[in-house]
């Protein structure tokens, strides 16, 4: 089990879906990525730390760093966002394409020359 899985699996189970669903789709776009906990949060790390996701007492939290979320902005007027933060609420599914362009987005800047 990887450090990741091991976090998953000590959230509510509730969540836990949610939460692998997401960890799936970033391993899979991003399988050279170095998976830790970076702030207590899973973190993928790709020449820098690529995206954090976390439980939260009422969302699932996204963290791909500001540049992303101005970058998408508009597609991210349905969730509320902070500098850094998006927040997927828990009655609704995860937006998987939307969660894909922002992980390939954040994987150009940190391997950019």
């Amino acid at each position: 089990m990887t450090i990741i899985e091991t976090y998953i699996s000590e959230c509510p189970p509730e969540r836990q879906e949610m939460l692998q669903q997401l960890y799936n789709q970033i391993k899979e776009l991003v399988p050279q990525a170095t998976e830790k906990i970076a702030y207590g949060m899973p973190t993928f790390y790709l020449d820098g730390n690529l995206v954090h996701f976390a439980n939260a007492k009422n969302h699932i939290g996204f963290y791909p760093a500001p540049s992303a979320i101005t970058a998408f902005k508009e597609e991210l007027s349905a969730y509320k966002t902070s500098k850094g933060a998006i927040q997927f609420p828990l009655d609704s599914p995860l937006p998987m394409d939307l969660i894909k362009k922002i992980v390939l987005f954040r994987v150009g800047e940190n391997t950019q020359s």
